[in-house]
C-alpha cells in the first residue's frame, strides 16, 4: 500500500468518527430539549426533613439556640438536623413537633412535598 492510500484511509476514518460524534451530540441535544417538562418537574425539589424543620422553626420565629435550649440539646445539633447532616432522635423529633405546635405526624407528612 502506498503512503497516499494510507493517508486517505486515516482521513476517511477521521471523517466517520467525527460524523458519529456529531450525530451523537445532536441526539443528546434533542433528548435534552425534549426533556424540558421533566427537568422543570425536577426543579420542584421535595423538601427534606432538615428543610421542613427549618421552615417550621422560621415560621414560628424561633432561633436555633432557643430550640436547642428548649430540647436540651446543643445549637450545633439543631443546625445539623436542619442541614441534613444528621437526624433528630424519635423523642427529639416528637419534642420539636410539639414545640412547633404541630403533631410529629404532620411534621413528617411535610417531608417529600
Amino acid at each position: 500500500m502506498s503512503f497516499g492510500v494510507i493517508l486517505i484511509f486515516f482521513w476517511l476514518i477521521k471523517i466517520i468518527v467525527g460524523g458519529s460524534l456529531v450525530f451523537l451530540l445532536f441526539r443528546m441535544l434533542l433528548k435534552y430539549l425534549r426533556s424540558g417538562e421533566q427537568r422543570e418537574e425536577s426543579k420542584q425539589i421535595r423538601l427534606s426533613l432538615g428543610e421542613v424543620l427549618r421552615e417550621n422553626r422560621v415560621r414560628i420565629k424561633m432561633t436555633q439556640e432557643f430550640v436547642a435550649e428548649a430540647l436540651g440539646v446543643s445549637r450545633q445539633s439543631v443546625s445539623k438536623w436542619e442541614r441534613g447532616e444528621s437526624d433528630p432522635s424519635t423523642s427529639n423529633l416528637i419534642a420539636v413537633a410539639k414545640l412547633y405546635g404541630i403533631s410529629a405526624e404532620e411534621l413528617l407528612r411535610q417531608v417529600g412535598q
